[in-house]
């Protein structure tokens, strides 16, 4: 997808490459193909579909940033010899990395449980959702989250990724609240077709969903 000299690709999950100003960053790296190399990275969070060193590995070049929580650390560290540069953030933090200004929200379940009162993704484990800001233009990649009260903190959305398999993240029905919170120009789905949670009709279903809302764009995996 093409928007106003940025490019957005969906490569898999939530992995989306955008391209903007002769720079190309990455947001949650997993299961790609070998691909052009990073000017930044960006990770949401630890867990092992959002954490990949092996698709990190790939993308690594000289100076290569990324960003990510304090919590994803110690598993870098493995392979800090070739990374040129981390940048921790905490939830409500911005930062400017490569002249890119980059912003963070909270990212955690209110509904999905891996046993009794214990969700998926803790709200005190301080993971997180990044906007950031490219050629002008707000890209919100939420992060593993359910539909939370801190959206309604967001303005100026221009492009909102969305999760919207359900089970550890949103349904496309909550999704869809998200949406009505947000108030995105446009609304692309993730967080399904690599395995790990949801399929294609999940994402046709939010589509359905949040139609009337704002401008919904699958984006098939490149």
């Amino acid at each position: 997808m093409d928007i106003e000299g940025i490019t957005i690709e969906r490569l898999n999950h939530d992995c989306f490459k955008i391209k903007a100003n002769n720079q190309v960053l990455y947001l949650d790296p997993y299961q790609i193909q070998s691909n052009e190399p990073a000017d930044l990275i960006l990770v949401t969070h630890e867990h092992y579909d959002h954490l990949s060193l092996k698709d990190i590995e790939k993308l690594l070049k000289p100076g290569t940033a990324i960003v990510t929580i304090p919590e994803c650390q110690s598993t870098l560290s493995r392979i800090a010899e070739k990374i040129t540069q981390v940048a921790l953030m905490e939830p409500f933090q911005r930062k400017e990395v490569l002249g890119i200004k980059i912003e963070t929200i909270p990212a955690y379940n209110i509904n999905k449980f891996r046993s009794p009162s214990i969700p998926f993704h803790p709200k005190q484990d301080g993971r997180v959702g990044f906007i950031i800001t490219v050629n002008g233009k707000r890209i919100y990649h939420a992060g593993d989250t359910d539909c939370i009260p801190e959206m309604q903190q967001l303005k100026n959305i221009d492009i909102a990724l969305l999760p919207v398999s359900g089970t550890y993240v949103m349904t496309p029905e909550e999704a869809s609240q998200a949406v009505a919170l947000i108030k995105p120009k446009i609304a692309i789905p993730m967080h399904y077709g690599a395995g790990v949670a949801g399929t294609d009709a999940d994402a046709e279903k939010f589509k359905r969903l949040a139609q009337q809302q704002c401008q919904v764009i699958i984006l098939p995996k490149s």
